[in-house]
């Protein structure tokens, strides 16, 4: 399975959750995470989408790092079980 296949889904599974997965982009800043998931209730995630078994490259463990500093919550998922482990916990923290 590609990365790309994992991302869509988890595009699929958080709109029909309640949620959006913005495609994240920040030009200047190589290796932020994929996507920015948000649910009601001021829910944000940070989420790095991998191929199944691959690791994150030390610039995204760079960003990775950089972000949590801040409190924010930043996930690596690499199958479609992550995901829904994902989603799963993310409605339980919306109550």
């Amino acid at each position: 399975m590609r990365e790309k296949d994992i991302e869509e889904y988890l595009r699929k599974r958080v709109k029909k959750s309640g949620g959006k997965a913005y495609k994240f982009e920040s030009p200047g800043n190589d290796g932020v995470p994929d996507r920015l998931v948000i649910f009601p209730g001021n829910n944000i995630y940070f989420v790095e989408l991998k191929a199944p078994g691959k690791k994150p490259r030390p610039l995204q463990l760079k960003q990775i790092r950089d972000i949590s500093s801040f409190g924010c919550e930043v996930l690596v998922i690499d199958s479609k079980d992550g995901v829904n482990e994902f989603i799963q916990e993310a409605r339980g923290a919306n109550g």
